[in-house]
């Protein structure tokens, strides 16, 4: 029978919280992902603008994936593609973020700023960073509301890692918002620029997005008008799925990546679908399930 990674020429397969929390892999993803029966290619597309593609290709490596600089797309590239169709060359940009961020904006051909005395900045660009402070924000602020543009590499609220929930970019964006009283432009998932790039380095459009997140993953997956897998590793439950929007249903769910090496079972069209998913994933301790249902029936 077909596997459901057989479906797809790529699987563009999100990281925090699929393939690892924080330092730790996620027991048994490594191996699931080996396949020497297909030339499928893997796309590790991140939300988190904190790392360069360089060190997120390192850490894949060393938790024993497969992974290369040109696998990885990151939303800090996203982010300063955005920048650059939108500002003159060597446009100074504000960089509220990682030194791996100021390199990215440094690459398209901007200006990256940390501060602004005088002429404001032409763009401010935000990510994640455990190191950012008041004083960022502030000077943020300072720059918005001076007219700048901007653009936000992502907005998830929560970064999982090994002790649980830690605050995300998008509470930091939360607060700028809540300052300035405007909205960026956000290159991340759910939103298309991360995605398309993914797209445009698989090379192909026939992809299966990989992800734990319904709120970014799935629904960015339906926003380019491709098909999802959820993994129930990370941060959404199955409980969140029976509660969620339809742009929120994903295409395929499972409890681990172990499923794409196998058919998906069908959950049944008629009753609760909902529960159907839980008996099915519940009484298949020994083996990951994926399971396939309308975009309308898990209630």
């Amino acid at each position: 029978m077909t596997r459901l990674r057989d479906r797809y020429a790529a699987l563009l397969l999100d990281l925090d919280g699929t393939l690892y929390r924080g330092p730790d892999v996620i027991e048994g993803a490594p191996v699931a992902l080996v396949d020497d029966r297909a030339r499928q290619r893997l796309v590790y597309v991140t939300n988190n603008a904190s790392r360069g593609p360089d060190k997120v290709a390192g850490h894949l490596s060393e938790l024993g994936f497969r992974a290369g600089v040109e696998d990885v797309v990151t939303s800090a590239q996203a982010a300063a593609r955005l920048l650059a169709e939108r500002l003159s060359p060597g446009a100074s940009v504000l960089v509220v973020g990682t030194d791996d961020l100021v390199a990215e904006v440094d690459a398209v051909g901007l200006k990256p700023l940390r501060r602004f005395d005088g002429t404001v900045p032409a763009a401010v660009v935000q990510g994640h960073s455990p190191l950012t402070g008041w004083p960022d924000l502030a000077e943020a602020a300072y720059a918005l509301r001076a007219g700048a543009l901007w653009v936000a590499a992502n907005t998830d609220r929560t970064l999982p890692n090994e002790r649980g929930f830690a605050p995300g970019n998008g509470a930091m964006v939360a607060a700028l918002r809540a300052a300035t009283d405007l909205e960026p432009v956000v290159a991340g998932k759910p939103f298309a620029p991360l995605l398309e790039d993914a797209l445009v380095r698989a090379g192909t459009r026939a992809a299966l997005v990989v992800g734990d997140r319904l709120d970014t993953d799935i629904e960015g997956a339906h926003g380019v008008g491709l098909d999802s897998l959820l993994v129930l590793t990370g941060v959404s439950t199955v409980e969140d799925l029976r509660a969620a929007p339809a742009e929120r249903i994903p295409t395929f769910v499972a409890d681990s990546l172990d499923a794409l090496n196998h058919p998906p079972i069908d959950a049944a069209a008629d009753g609760d679908v909902g529960a159907a998913l839980v008996e099915l994933l519940g009484r298949n301790p020994g083996r990951a399930v994926t399971v396939r249902a309308s975009r309308s029936e898990i209630r």
